[in-house]
Order: structure tokens, then sequence, then C-alpha cells
């Protein structure tokens, strides 16, 4: 038999497209990256949407991944903490983007949800409570009060107001109404007093001192005077003691603002706080020899279920709200919903560090028992410090 000659293969035929170059080297690329110098294709020269929808998923990374770890968040104590830590996760949100998501998630919800900054505390449309007590004239009281008086009617007018915000406004109207009455009698007795020749009453209006074990104080520039400061340096901080003077007796007179500076520094506070519970976890489980970076896996996902049950929180409230004064037993069962939500919010880290650290209940109970009231310490200070910084700085 004859042999045949060996087809020769086709030569490769060379492309004819224009290969782009690298933008900083000029090395003609060959993928999106330059293999070069490493810098991208895509910069932040492009389409608006697209670069959004980069930021977004660089921040919040929310795919097909985030239902895949909500629920083993919230039903699993310990299996993602567990999953990550044996190196399976690409399936999963990775947990720091987890932590974060479900916290601007859940203080969002929060802030709208349960309006801390009640209406008759706060100020409306640039008018404020306190331009009507500190009125000095008759005629600086009228307009005042008629410059609320229009801000609150107009704020009942706008789209969109419902039950509890008209409820909100008519209380403010009322305390405006009270409050615009005792300022004028102050002004009367004010007045009569001048013109009897008698002492005038203490103006109510006037700054109330802070009271340090039972003994009034006053800020003055020279009892907030630091010796080894500079003089630029102690006049912000005489600046910044009447600031918060002033904002707790505000505070005082109305809780709810300082209910919304402790909820608007809380996020920021956990945040801080987070490698300190790695800290004490870490001594707590300091012959596991596990490394920092395991306890601090553990914090994040633990924060990151306390925000995903206050969404849940949120999102029962929201039901009994609308749904709850329809029947009697809808309102029963959104209060068991929430009830056995509390509940597992403070059961979960148990199981959780039981799962994790596989140790036996005694032990498990004991360190959770330490962790949990240091942790609560931790967050106290941090929170009455923060407060106290937001109150000298709002």
């Amino acid at each position: 038999m004859g042999t045949q000659e060996p087809v020769a293969a086709n030569p490769p035929v060379e492309s004819t497209a224009p290969t782009l170059a690298c933008g900083n080297c000029g090395v003609p690329l060959q993928g999106p990256y330059c293999h070069a110098c490493g810098q991208p294709v895509k910069g932040m020269i492009r389409h608006l949407a697209s670069v959004m929808a980069d930021i977004g998923d660089t921040l919040f990374n929310v795919d097909s991944r985030i239902f895949r770890t909500l629920v083993p968040l919230y039903l699993r104590p310990g299996f993602l903490t567990n999953e990550y830590l044996a190196g399976r996760r690409t399936r999963y949100v990775t947990p720091f983007r987890l932590f974060f998501f479900l916290c601007i998630l859940a203080f969002f919800a929060i802030q709208v949800s349960f309006d801390f900054g009640a209406i008759d505390a706060g100020t409306i449309q640039g008018t404020s409570l306190h331009d009507i007590e500190s009125a000095q004239t008759p005629e600086e009281l009228a307009a005042s009060l008629q410059a609320r008086e229009q801000a609150i009617e107009s704020a009942r007018s706008a789209p969109g107001v419902g039950t509890r915000q008209l409820a909100r406004l008519d209380a403010a109207l009322s305390a405006t109404q009270a409050a615009a009455r005792v300022r004028r009698q102050f002004l009367l007795d004010r007045a009569n007093a001048i013109a009897n020749g008698r002492p005038t009453p203490a103006d109510p209006a006037a700054p109330a001192a802070i009271r340090i074990n039972g003994q009034e104080w006053q800020p003055t520039a020279q009892n907030t005077r630091v010796a080894w400061l500079p003089e630029a340096v102690n006049a912000r901080l005489y600046a910044l003691t009447l600031r918060v003077r002033d904002n707790l007796l505000l505070a005082e007179r109305e809780p709810s603002h300082l209910v919304q500076g402790m909820f608007a520094v809380l996020p920021q506070t956990m945040f801080v706080l987070m490698p300190f519970l790695a800290l004490l976890l870490k001594l707590a489980y300091l012959f596991k020899r596990r490394l920092y970076m395991e306890h601090l896996m553990v914090a994040l996902h633990s924060h990151a279920f306390a925000f995903l049950s206050l969404l849940l929180l949120v999102l029962v409230y929201w039901l009994a709200s609308w749904l709850g004064a329809m029947a009697a037993w809808l309102a029963t069962v959104f209060g068991v919903l929430s009830a056995l939500i509390w509940t597992w919010l403070f059961v979960y880290p148990f199981l959780m560090a039981k799962r994790v650290y596989r140790q036996g209940w005694i032990m498990t109970t004991l360190k959770f028992l330490w962790v949990g009231l240091c942790y609560l310490v931790l967050l106290t200070l941090g929170m009455v410090g923060a407060t106290i910084a937001s109150l000298a700085t709002s």
C-alpha cells in the first residue's frame, strides 16, 4: 500500500483587528488588565450607569450570593463562619460587605420608621419653639408665634402626611400656643415690675446651669480653661462646652433629641468596637490557638445577624402599623413575632459560640457571659462618649 503524504496544516490566520494598547505603558493588551503594569482597561471616564454599577458591586457585592447568605446567617448560628474558616468563601457574601450592607439598611429603616426627631420637639420649616420661649418683646413674640403657626399649618397640608404626623403636628401646635401664653405673661409681669420699680422676675428662657454633685455649674471662659493649652484651643473648648450644655438642656426638655443623637452614633460606635469584640474573643479562647482574624470573622457575622434582626423588627413594626388595626388577633400575632425575634437575638450568639469554638456547654456559658458583659460595658462607654461628641458638634 502506498503511503499518504501528510497534509500540511493551514497556517494560522493573523487577526486584522486593531490591537488596543495600554494607555499607561503602551504594551498591547491581552485582556481587561495590562499584563505589564496592571492598569485596568476600564477607567472612570465612561457612562455613569456603568460606574455606579461597579461601585455598588464593590461596596455591597449584591448578587445571587446575598440570598445564599442571608438565610443561613439568620437561621443557622455559626454556619457561615465555619464555612468561611473552612475555605468555602466564594459562594457567600464576604463578612465585611455583609456587615456594612446590613448596617446601612438597618439604621436607614430605623430612622425612617421611628421618627426620633419628633415634630413637637424639633424644628418645623425653619421655626423653633425656642424662638417663642426666648422672645424679648411682645412684637417679637407675635412674629415668632405667627411664623410657627404658619409653618405647622403648611406642614399639615403637605402631601403624604399620615395620621401619626397629623397627631404630632396637633401636639406641636398646642405646645406652641402654651409656650406663647407663658412667654406673654412673663413679658407682661416684667413690664409691670419695671414700671412700678420692683425687681424683675427671672427669665425662664435664661440658660440653666448644669448640676454636678448637687451644685450648679455654669461654664465660663475661666473655669473651662486649661493652662497648658493654647488660647485658640481653650476658646474652642469653651465653645464646645457651651454647645454641650445647650444640647443637654434641650435633651432634658425634649428627650427625643438625645435619642436621635444616640441612634445617629450607634453604627459608628459598633464599627469602632468591632476589633475590641474580636480581642475579647481572642482572650476568652486564648488556648484554642486561633488567629485574631478568625475571631474578627465571628464578630462580623454576629453583628451582621444583629442588624438583620433589627431589619426584621422594623418589618414587623410596619406590618403591625398597617394591618394590626384590622383585627385584634393580627396585633397579637405581630407581638408574638417581635418577642420571638428579640429572644432569638440573644440566643443566637450563644449557639454561634458553641458551634464555632466547639467547647462544652459550661465553658461556653461562662465565656459567653464574660464576653457579653465586657462588650456591654464597652458599648455603653462608647455610646456615652459618642453621644457627648455628637452633642458638642450638633
